[in-house]
């Protein structure tokens, strides 16, 4: 292990070894890294379980739209259906 006397900030000599703080460094850099990552991790979930609820919601009004007004979402979906006909014709 290579170590060399390296002078601190209040000028006193000591014996530092490479490999030890370039470990430690990368303890340190991988562990706030994992902190991190928990994080946003955490935050995704967040934001996944929202998106999915919303989405819940839209499909459970839409259900109860149709429900509610059958003549009127058939003649929409016909109408829908005809211009992406026409559209997809060209």
């Amino acid at each position: 292990m290579k170590c060399k006397a390296v002078q601190n900030t209040r000028g006193r000599l000591r014996r530092v070894c490479v490999p030890r703080l370039a470990r430690k460094a990368a303890e340190s850099l991988r562990s706030a890294a994992g902190a991190v990552a928990e994080e946003y991790r955490g935050r995704a979930e967040e934001v996944w379980q929202d998106a999915s609820q919303r989405v819940r919601g839209f499909q459970e009004d839409a259900e109860q739209y149709v429900r509610d007004n059958p003549t009127k979402a058939i003649f929409t979906a016909l109408g829908i259906g005809f211009v992406l006909g026409l559209i997809f014709r060209r």
